[in-house]
């Protein structure tokens, strides 16, 4: 638990005609934290940015924003009256209005609010296109209006939906800089959804994975990847293989040879050791426990496909200078700093 939290969801629940889109959703975020919420299409991210929103109600659970009752049994807000900043995927500028007033819109003509508007488009690094009209503007610059026009009311939490979809890739990573700069210059507490990997990592203090309108894991970027508490997650977030574990009164192997592992795994059925394509080095042997059977250059490193001998599939990310083709037989072994994480079915198994 946080203490003093800007946002805490509870409990929530909400359907669309008898299906539940989120259950029993529970997280809090503190003040200045980017919180991303990443996860399939359909898996209730959006629906979950409604509720905050106060677009949707739910049917179960509550909502506090700021120490402040927003939903639950008897109460909800409107809203309007949530003092909530939102971020469209498609910015919503108006667009016979320039940059100005489109940060501006809504705000009295006072002393107090002009200086907020200022102090807003110096941060947002908008002074200089205050005048343009938004079809005047490049993809990254509408983003930019977006967000200062969504911070101009000091809000106690920014909501941003797939706030970098619309951009090119390039673009794409350089705007998700700005904006997290943005963001943790000014101590601007955060929640945006994507279904991107990269950008939950690069914007995302912590993240949490949902699937299927439950939530999976919750954690920061590292947590996630190395130490993923569900087969799901761990695929989501990157590739990972699964192979095998067998164990005997004495040992514990799996295809790619003997493991160390202090916990006694012999009762357990349907084990599986998770790896990485950093996990495992390669090299070519003609009685190899291997073949390639697909290759991606990625520039620095080229990503290998290795149908084992014993039918399973592996993944392997080396440096590209180490040229191999298709066909070539190959010896997989693990990296001597691998840590084992393991699976019984679908779900991570403790084995210090």
């Amino acid at each position: 638990m946080i203490n003093n939290p800007i946002l805490r969801c509870l409990n929530l629940n909400k359907t669309f005609k008898d299906s539940y889109a989120v259950t029993d959703i529970t997280f809090e975020i503190s003040e200045g934290e980017i919180l991303a919420i990443l996860g399939p299409s359909g898996c209730g991210k959006t629906t979950t940015l409604r509720l905050i929103a106060g677009f949707e109600t739910p049917e179960l659970g509550s909502i506090e924003i700021a120490g402040k009752l927003m939903s639950g049994p008897g109460t909800f807000i409107a809203p309007e009256k949530r003092n909530v900043g939102m971020v469209f995927q498609d910015y919503a500028l108006f667009p016979h209005l320039s940059v100005i007033d489109n940060v501006g819109y809504g705000l009295k003509n006072t002393g107090q609010e002009e200086a907020r508007l200022r102090m807003v488009l110096t941060m947002a690094g908008l002074v200089r296109l205050q005048n343009r009209m938004p079809n005047e503007l490049s993809g990254g610059e509408q983003q930019r209006v977006a967000l200062a026009r969504a911070l101009v009311r000091s809000p106690n939490i920014l909501l941003l939906d797939e706030p970098f979809s619309n951009l090119d890739i390039k673009l794409r990573q350089q705007v998700r800089v700005e904006v997290k700069d943005i963001l943790k210059n000014n101590g601007v507490s955060s929640l945006f959804v994507t279904h991107d990997q990269r950008e939950a990592f690069e914007m995302g203090d912590r993240i949490i994975i949902l699937n299927e309108g439950h939530i999976e894991q919750v954690g920061t970027a590292e947590d996630i990847y190395e130490h993923p508490n569900t087969t799901f997650v761990a695929q989501f977030v990157g590739i990972a293989d699964f192979l095998p574990i067998y164990t005997t009164a004495n040992t514990t192997q799996c295809a790619l040879g003997s493991l160390y592992i202090k916990q006694n795994l012999t009762n357990m059925a349907n084990v599986t050791l998770m790896i990485r394509p950093t996990d495992t080095s390669i090299c070519p042997s003609d009685q190899g426990s291997g073949t390639i059977i697909s290759r991606i250059y990625q520039g620095a490193f080229t990503l290998y496909r290795i149908l084992l001998n014993t039918g399973d599939f592996v993944h392997s990310l080396v440096p590209s200078k180490q040229k191999l083709q298709i066909g070539t037989k190959v010896n997989l072994r693990l990296k001597s700093d691998h840590i084992p994480r393991c699976f019984e079915g679908d779900r991570a198994i403790n084995i210090a």
